[in-house]
């Protein structure tokens, strides 16, 4: 633990540097009331606070500004989530209130609510099908040899899969599988289902099997959504980290796994190398569980630089994330 004064003299300087984007000098940080030393004091302690690998100083003559290590000590001993003011969270709740259709457009829009309201990239990982209960199944007949299988989930969401038909396989025989295969999976969730009861008529049981096996193809698939990539080119100086940030993005399952990985580690905030994730070393990210019927389905959250606004962006992600969970729970 820091002694009060280089605490007080730490979360001055990395509060100054998260609104100007510029080095601190000893002359900024001892006019502020917070600090309440002199110059020469404070000359020493930001010596000391650099020693400690708290704070680096990029130039000779510049100023400091806070390292990983820094920004870690303020976000654990100095951060606590924000309060969202007040035109803030009447948005955030008129946002969910008219929140209707696709549960996949609503995680799609939620990502750019978060983006638009802490200017950083937004993240949104949804529920997978599999853990979700079924509430219709329909096989729909496409061409004389394709069908597409679609299934409408109780949270919303729809998935739909193109499934090979054989000779044989008619609108009657497409409609009994797809009574047969709703009557047996109503209510319930993919990943528990193992078999299906047989129904008497072995063409039938072949093409709902086959029906059943193209939906857990779809229902284990990862659904995430990205916003304000705008923001991140907004954010860096440097082409290549803006380059090297967006490729990131892309990688669907790169974010899964950054985002998987921070929630079961118990973190609500990764800095800097923190999340493992090389490309992203200039970024931190700061994540909340989407929580339904008390089961962990999906996770939100932001990245952004490092110098983030971390009590804003704690505030927004938990709010953002709770109020997820109960638009998902009422369906």
């Amino acid at each position: 633990m820091l002694d009060d004064r280089k605490t007080a003299i730490l979360a001055a300087v990395v509060q100054e540097y998260i609104t100007t984007a510029q080095p601190v000098g000893s002359a900024s940080v001892a006019r502020m009331p917070s600090v309440n030393v002199s110059s020469a004091t404070v000359r020493s302690e930001l010596s000391a606070l650099e020693g400690d690998g708290y704070l680096v100083q990029p130039h000779t003559s510049a100023g400091r500004i806070p390292t990983d290590r820094g920004y870690r000590y303020f976000v654990d001993h100095l951060t606590t989530p924000g309060r969202l003011d007040r035109a803030t969270q009447r948005q955030v709740g008129d946002f969910f209130s008219a929140a209707h259709g696709r549960l996949e457009e609503m995680l799609h829009q939620t990502s750019n609510l978060l983006a638009e309201l802490t200017h950083s990239a937004a993240v949104v990982v949804g529920p997978r099908a599999e853990a979700v209960a079924v509430r219709r199944v329909q096989l729909v007949g496409l061409s004389d040899t394709a069908a597409t299988v679609v299934v409408v989930f109780v949270n919303g969401s729809v998935e739909h899969v193109t499934l090979d038909l054989l000779d044989g396989d008619d609108d009657d025989r497409l409609s009994a599988a797809s009574a047969h295969l709703s009557a047996q999976l109503d209510g319930r969730v993919l990943e528990v289902v193992r078999s299906l009861d047989p129904s008497g008529d072995a063409a039938l049981d072949r093409l709902s099997v086959t029906a059943l096996e193209r939906m857990r193809t779809i229902a284990a698939a990862d659904h995430v959504y990205t916003g304000g990539a705008s923001e991140v080119a907004r954010a860096f100086d440097a082409v290549e980290v803006v380059r090297s940030v967006l490729h990131t993005l892309e990688q669907q399952f790169v974010v899964v796994s950054l985002v998987s990985d921070i929630v079961d580690r118990g973190m609500s905030v990764a800095i800097g190398v923190e999340h493992g994730v090389e490309p992203l070393s200039a970024c931190s990210v700061v994540v909340a569980p989407v929580v339904v019927d008390g089961e962990h389905l999906g996770s939100v959250g932001v990245l952004g630089p490092t110098r983030m606004n971390y009590p804003q962006a704690l505030a927004t992600v938990d709010v953002v994330s709770e109020q997820l969970g109960q638009r998902i729970e009422e369906g």
